[in-house]
């Protein structure tokens, strides 16, 4: 299969708001055409300040990066035009209403008219056009922030944690408008984000960063190979209280949906486990071995 160009690429880049104390070290972003590419870390590790300086936010014309093939600083004008973002919470006009919010923008875009009724189309507030925004539930809002960033047809969607502070239902629908607009539109999605059993829902590729660093870049089966996790045993038992009692000093344990969910490093220690409960006439239902989930690898990596 051909090798998919890259929308986004970076090389080497280094970022400092004070000299000495580095931000960003050495950072080699590479985003595929047609990729939703997860941008993952904790709190602090960077996400925010890498999206920032993607979108000329922060002004270090030195910065080493290319978008759409094009130097970002020397081209910024033509490049920020096929981009649409939402960094941090979105800016709205409250006491307008959702269809008057899009006509403020569409104004400065220059776009037609017959936009504003597409956007809404695809981000599903038709029926919510003549509502203010302030009445807006904070999911509502975030449709209509990425209603906005989608005036002018981009080819490439930045977004920085979209679904924070969303309930679960907010966080579905974010989750199926983004995929939607990457299959039907084509539209390539760089997404940050901190919730990571969300972000494995939708990522084609992903980027995990810590302390300022780039320490996976990938696919998730590549991640899988990347770094091996350690298993995870699940097990019903008679008596999940007794079962934990008797083999906490050595494994890490926690009790998900009725079961004993138990860190392991080896096969070898799912027949030690079984032999303990069995001499201490602990009755086991059910034991399964559980694939690593992204968040599994991402704790693993992060605290390597």
């Amino acid at each position: 299969m051909e090798a998919r160009s890259n929308i986004i690429e970076t090389r080497n880049l280094d970022f400092s708001f004070h000299p000495g104390v580095p931000v960003l070290k050495d950072i080699n972003l590479r985003v595929p055409a047609g990729s939703i590419y997860g941008f993952l870390g904790p709190n602090g590790a960077g996400k925010t300040t890498t999206l920032r300086l993607l979108l000329g936010l922060i002004k270090q014309e030195q910065s080493p990066i290319q978008i759409f093939g094009k130097d970002f600083w020397r081209d910024r004008l033509t490049v920020l035009k096929r981009i649409g973002s939402l960094i941090e919470q979105p800016s709205l006009y409250g006491h307008l209403t959702g269809r008057e919010n899009l006509e403020v923008f569409r104004l400065s875009y220059g776009c037609e008219r017959t936009r504003i009724d597409e956007v809404l189309a695809i981000v599903g507030l038709t029926d919510a056009a003549g509502k203010k925004a302030k009445e807006y539930s904070l999911g509502m809002k975030q449709r209509l922030a990425i209603a906005i960033a989608l005036l002018h047809q981009p080819d490439l969607l930045i977004l920085d944690e979209p679904t924070n502070g969303l309930d679960p239902n907010g966080i579905i629908e974010i989750r199926d408008l983004l995929r939607n607009l990457n299959q039907a539109y084509g539209t390539t999605i760089l997404i940050s984000s901190h919730l990571l059993p969300e972000v494995e829902k939708i990522v084609t590729h992903l980027g995990i960063i810590n302390q300022g660093k780039l320490i996976f870049q990938g696919t998730l089966p590549e991640l899988q190979q990347f770094k091996t996790a350690a298993l995870t045993l699940a097990a019903e038992v008679d008596d999940p209280v007794k079962a934990t009692s008797l083999i906490k000093d050595n494994f890490t344990i926690k009790q998900v949906e009725g079961q004993l969910h138990i860190s392991i490093q080896n096969k070898e220690q799912v027949a030690e486990i079984a032999r303990i409960w069995e001499q201490n006439q602990i009755n086991i239902y059910q034991l399964t071995l559980l694939k690593s989930d992204l968040e599994d690898l991402f704790m693993q990596i992060i605290n390597n």
